[in-house]
């Protein structure tokens, strides 16, 4: 974090094909050295995949009802009060919310094995538009740890 100033966001640009920023974030979260339209390659098929899989759904709803079913409510941050390190649950900011469900669709294809990266995306947001697989699973995991740490809610400044 810069001392020196505020660091403000810019604004995203939406995607040329959906026109949509949620598909840009994702393009962005999948994107490895620069390499962009390989990942818009890769987002594009998998939405294409999503559109075969369930014809009468449009895929950009899918995918939105997925980040959103993927979203985290609440997380554990470190706190050192004391000499001691508690887990603090906090609130998650709605950016944060769709950041965090983004990087796991994204992180949790990518550990498919075997699978071209578009079909492995496809599914994991199938998974998580229908409430299962990998990314719903780290949700309910992340929630997990901030209800066992409730008791140091206190300590949250």
């Amino acid at each position: 974090m810069s001392r020196r100033r505020r660091a403000y966001k810019r604004p995203l640009i939406p995607d040329p094909k959906y026109g949509s920023a949620m598909v840009a974030r994702l393009v962005n979260m999948l994107m490895r050295w620069g390499q962009k339209s390989v990942a818009q390659r890769i987002v594009y098929g998998a939405l294409d995949e999503l559109s075969v899989k369930n014809p009468a759904a449009d895929p950009l709803d899918v995918l939105q009802r997925a980040v959103d079913n993927a979203k985290p409510r609440l997380e554990v941050k470190p706190r050192r009060v004391g000499g001691a390190t508690y887990q603090v649950p906090l609130e998650v900011s709605s950016d944060r919310q769709a950041s965090l469900a983004l990087r796991w669709l994204v992180k949790f294809a990518d550990s498919r094995k075997g699978v071209p990266m578009r079909k492995a995306l496809a599914s994991e947001i199938m998974d998580a538009y229908q409430g299962q697989g990998n990314a719903i699973r780290r949700r309910d995991e992340v929630h997990r740890m901030a209800q066992a740490n409730k008791a140091f809610a206190h300590f949250r400044w």
